[in-house]
């Protein structure tokens, strides 16, 4: 049995989690802690915190899920002013054994190992993901995350990517106007911009414009509760035009992927999952001209797991260093 601490570093939350690894690849995770990543200068300040909270000893190995590509010794967050420095870590944190990777390839490695019970469906055939080909997992959250996991006989490969960079694809007018309100503010406009927590502002802004309304400036937080819970009808657009555009967005990234089913992740994506069934989500996702039937015959999942980051770290922990 090995104890280690997972962490799931986000551009607005870190999280930890001691874990335990059992026989046959069982993973048990205690419960979360979790801290707001301006609250702290750097990683450090933020993992002595979480060690002065532990009641029990903290383990000296750990697998680190970090928003942001990783290459070279140095981690620069994308999402918030952190730099973490791969090579140094283990003398930093006091460790013997770290593994550092992608955040949304440690949720890929979550996605590829969670029983079929910790997935609900979206979109295309009620179906378990395929035990074989290779499935997109694409997260809306502070960011967009996006990898992909390729499953063969015997085992799977995790591949992170940044995805959520690719450039945004208006469909109709509306995504017209959404794309023209944020190029006065940005160079080049990708689709995290318009599928993402934040977003929902824009969105929201552009759909006022349209409507003719006298814009009321509110956080993100502010409409997306306004829009989940359809207390107000502006807001409740907004949301549903953020589904639509993460339907198109996913459906893209599966046909470059060339997958043979997706996962849609995160913690804003099991948020609005009753309105995401509801949407024009899968619409969008198969909306895709010549490739519309393939499209549909694609299962696309919502993990459901509490902390798919968390869990896939401790994942590719277990897969680095194998029980004995």
């Amino acid at each position: 049995m090995t104890r280690l601490v997972a962490a799931d570093i986000g551009g607005t939350h870190v999280r930890f989690a001691v874990a335990t690894l059992g026989a046959g690849d069982a993973i048990a995770l205690g419960d979360p802690v979790t801290l707001r990543t301006g609250d702290y200068v750097s990683l450090k300040h933020a993992w002595d915190h979480f060690v002065d909270r532990c009641d029990a000893s903290v383990p000296r190995c750990a697998a680190l899920a970090v928003a942001g590509p990783i290459s070279g010794g140095t981690v620069q967050m994308t999402n918030n002013s952190w730099t973490i420095r791969t090579d140094t870590l283990a003398d930093e944190l006091s460790l013997d054994r770290v593994i550092v990777l992608n955040d949304f390839a440690a949720v890929a490695h979550a996605a590829a190992t969670l029983p079929d019970s910790a997935f609900l469906p979206l979109a295309g055939p009620d179906a378990p993901l395929p035990a074989t080909g290779t499935v997109s997992v694409i997260g809306p959250g502070t960011g967009l995350g996006v990898a992909h996991f390729h499953r063969y006989t015997g085992g799977y490969h995790v591949q992170a990517t940044e995805g959520g960079h690719i450039d945004f694809a208006p469909v109709d007018h509306v995504d017209d106007l959404i794309l023209a309100r944020l190029r006065k503010r940005h160079r080049r406009v990708s689709a995290e911009r318009v599928v993402s927590g934040p977003a929902i502002v824009d969105i929201h802004a552009a759909l006022a414009t349209i409507a003719g309304h006298t814009l009321t400036e509110q956080d993100d937080k502010a409409i997306w509760q306004a829009g989940t819970a359809r207390t107000d009808s502006l807001a409740s657009t907004a949301v549903d035009r953020f589904c639509m555009a993460l339907g198109s967005v996913a459906g893209d990234l599966a046909l470059a992927h060339g997958a043979a089913g997706v996962v849609i992740a995160g913690g804003l994506g099991y948020r609005i999952r009753e309105t995401l069934i509801t949407s024009a989500f899968a619409e969008r996702f198969r909306f895709k001209g010549r490739y519309e039937a393939l499209m549909a015959s694609l299962p696309v999942k919502l993990i459901t797991h509490p902390q798919p980051g968390l869990f896939g770290a401790a994942a590719a922990f277990a897969r680095e260093y194998p029980a004995s």
